[in-house]
């Protein structure tokens, strides 16, 4: 099945809808989202994107990102590749947003206006291993460390992802 994304301008007018794949070709702007979870102990869960995936396999993301269908909300669209992707269900709230362009390999690009969401959640995982390989928690610290020592482990946009998230808080 085809995946379109939402293409928009600056402003979040939308332009109107692109194959998911040729949009990331030609690096238009499209809207999609980020959530970042956390423990109790304040550790952010990560993901390992599956084998399968046709930009970024194995590599180590925020819990999930993903885009919005045509005519789903931002938080709708969380909500459900949260389940898609992790097999639960858990209260996200709406942090920040902004836009940035990435360059993914294979002649891809992620140009993207992002809604950050962040939530909660201390229970286990019904993982698509079709998305997902796997997932942990880290602490802050050493996921900066991690960063540094082995940035080809991440992908490149939840490199830029998690400064802006730390420079809004």
């Amino acid at each position: 099945m085809e995946e379109y994304v939402v293409l928009v301008n600056p402003e979040d007018t939308v332009l109107g809808l692109m194959e998911k794949q040729q949009a990331h070709i030609n690096g238009l702007l499209h809207r999609a989202f980020s959530v970042f979870l956390f423990n109790d102990q304040g550790e952010m869960l990560l993901q390992k994107r599956a084998a399968e995936k046709y930009h970024s396999p194995n590599q180590w993301t925020n819990a999930v990102c993903s885009h919005p269908r045509d005519g789903e909300s931002y938080l709708e669209g969380a909500k459900r590749r949260v389940k898609e992707e992790l097999g639960i269900e858990t209260e996200l709230s709406e942090k920040f947003n902004f836009i940035y362009k990435a360059d993914v390999g294979k002649g891809l690009w992620e140009h993207e206006l992002d809604y950050v969401f962040t939530g909660t959640y201390n229970a286990d995982f019904n993982l698509n291993k079709n998305e997902v390989e796997e997932v942990r928690y880290i602490s802050m610290k050493d996921l900066d460390q991690e960063i540094l020592e082995h940035p080809e482990q991440f992908t490149e946009w939840f490199k830029i992802i998690l400064e802006e998230y730390k420079h809004n808080f």
